[in-house]
């Protein structure tokens, strides 16, 4: 199979536990790019959030925000933000049961809470800045993305109340809330698309529970060492982890570097 494009996760795939790139990650892509295969980051995170890393690797396209805000080469191509009716129902409920919101739009990230401790550690575990504080941005902007702040025995609170969202935890105090429907595999099919290319001439690397459809979609679906358990039965094969030249074995096994 010829393959002609790779789709990248961050945490945990492009980025080790200390949100570094490995030495070897960084010269695997550029010898894939240099074999005119071209590197595309596909995450859950929104644009901002990975700029320096983006540049660090020279990749300049990408499928952000759980594949509802995509990009190629500068020019965006796809855009679905959630439905403000839903956004507010959500504002509404999660205020009643005092869990905190953060809004993720293309361009900027607010909180409806001051420093909540929930809000500090899941978003200082990104080792990213801290949003600022604007509880009625949801209102202001179109929004991507929200991450709900709560602990697990709290999830059955939301259950069934959104018939065009979904929710996945991806913290011990927080949940991604995005577009039913939406998924990373739903932003690179519509760059795909774009580009008049096949999933079948596709790699994608991947660790979490949001990377399913992705490689479930591509040709040829590559799982870290240390990807979450439930992942493993999706990928055609499991590489070794992010410290342990994961994306250089990978990107070998597929053919695409020495």
């Amino acid at each position: 199979m010829s393959y002609s494009i790779v789709f990248f996760d961050i945490d945990g795939t492009l980025v080790n536990d200390e949100k570094r790139v490995p030495q070897d990650t960084i010269e695997a892509i550029a010898e894939l790019k240099e074999n005119g295969v071209e590197p595309v980051i596909a995450t859950g995170r929104a644009p901002y959030f990975f700029k320096p890393l983006a540049e660090q690797l020279q990749i300049e396209s990408f499928v952000s925000l759980n594949g509802a805000y995509v990009v190629y080469k500068g020019e965006p191509l796809y855009q679905r933000p959630l439905p403000r009716e839903s956004v507010e129902k959500l504002v509404e409920y999660a205020g009643r049961n005092r869990h905190p919101l953060v809004f993720e739009g293309s361009e900027q990230f607010f909180a409806n809470a001051e420093a909540h401790p929930f809000v500090v550690e899941s978003i200082d575990s990104l080792r990213i800045d801290r949003p600022g504080y604007d509880p009625d941005f949801w209102s202001k902007a179109d929004i991507y993305q929200v991450f709900l702040h709560c602990e697990a025995q709290d999830e059955h609170l939301y259950d069934n109340m959104f018939d065009d969202l979904r929710m996945i935890r991806w913290h011990s105090k927080a949940i991604d809330v995005l577009i039913k429907g939406g998924s990373k595999a739903v932003g690179i099919k519509a760059m795909l698309e774009r580009l008049n290319l096949a999933p079948e001439n596709t790699v994608a690397f991947g660790d979490g529970l949001n990377d399913m459809e992705m490689l479930q979609q591509a040709g040829l679906g590559i799982a870290m060492g240390n990807s979450h358990p439930e992942l493993l039965p999706f990928a055609d094969y499991v590489t070794s982890s992010v410290d342990e030249g994961g994306i250089r074995q990978g990107l070998r096994h597929a053919g695409l570097i020495a």
